[in-house]
């Protein structure tokens, strides 16, 4: 690996921490304008079925836009992760279903569709805590989206895959490794920055 990339488990610190600096009103500021942003994707107009997820702490915020996306008519598949870290899903019925789950999160409480549901989505919106000019994501290190990703490519499938983060994680480049996708767009608040296709 080149020295001038930063190893995944440092990067993931320094990023972890500079969320930690957010207030909750900078937290919801950047919610408002993440969803304002990603809706105007033409890959979230032309959906039918979104895969997404319920932020937690201070990820980039996801409810407004799982909220307004549902309000289109698009289905929208939330994540349940399972103890082998690995993800089933379920269909987002709104925010009243959602339950607290182990490592903090909020799932659904709805029927589970199995780990292969994600091969209906014409999208898939992923967390991550970086991306690189490449398109490369850098996630939490958990291997769930890993698997995720790994599992629409052994099926053939190719939703929009588009990382949602803050400004200041679109870097200059992330740690790769060969299992890791790059992905087509990322969002933040301050807009859509576009990567060319591998």
């Amino acid at each position: 690996m080149d020295s001038a990339v930063p190893d995944k488990s440092g990067l993931r610190g320094e990023l972890l921490a500079a969320r930690t600096l957010l207030t909750t009103e900078d937290v919801r500021r950047a919610a408002a304008a993440l969803a304002d942003e990603a809706l105007g994707l033409p890959e979230l107009a032309a959906a039918g079925t979104v895969a997404a997820y319920v932020s937690v702490g201070r990820e980039p915020g996801t409810r407004a836009l799982i909220e307004a996306l549902r309000a289109r008519g698009v289905r929208v598949l939330l994540p349940v992760l399972l103890p082998d870290n690995d993800l089933d899903w379920s269909a987002y019925e709104g925010a009243g279903q959602l339950v607290r789950a182990r490592l903090g999160l909020l799932e659904p409480s709805g029927p589970r569709l199995g780990p292969d549901a994600v091969l209906e989505a014409d999208a898939v919106l992923l967390p991550g805590l970086a991306v690189d000019e490449r398109g490369m994501r850098l996630g939490r290190g958990g291997g769930s989206y890993d698997r995720v990703l790994a599992r629409l490519a052994r099926a053939g499938a190719d939703p929009a895959l588009v990382v949602l983060l803050y400004a200041h994680e679109v870097v200059a480049r992330v740690p790769e490794e060969p299992h890791d996708h790059p992905v087509r767009a990322a969002v933040t608040p301050g807009g859509v920055r576009r990567f060319p296709a591998p």
